[in-house]
């Protein structure tokens, strides 16, 4: 792997209204230590995409989950640069949210 990879413009737009609602909730100093630490873990995950789990009971896709804070980065871990899919709240349904991102 090459340690590198691509955020779908759907998971872009993701971590861009998580960081809103945590701005809106607490401050933008806390959405920003938020999505750095999102990114970082992306940046690690690039690195070793084998990291995670599947969730078979969620998606029949073939893609990982790797939780940061109450987040689930979803991955395709054999992509190369590795696709990141989907940044969400575990508590959404990420069931219905993946069916509509293939």
């Amino acid at each position: 792997m090459s340690g590198r990879y691509v955020v779908a413009p759907q998971a872009a737009q993701d971590l861009y209204e998580i960081w809103l609602h945590i701005g809106e909730l607490s401050s933008v100093a806390t959405a920003d230590r938020v999505e750095s630490n999102i990114r970082r873990k992306l940046a690690v995950l690039a690195g070793t995409p084998g990291a995670g789990h599947s969730r078979k009971d969620l998606t029949d896709q073939n893609v990982k989950f790797f939780s940061v804070y109450s987040y689930l980065i979803v991955y395709r871990p054999e992509t190369d640069p590795l696709q990141i899919v989907a940044i969400l709240h575990g508590g959404r349904d990420v069931e219905h949210v993946l069916r509509n991102r293939r």
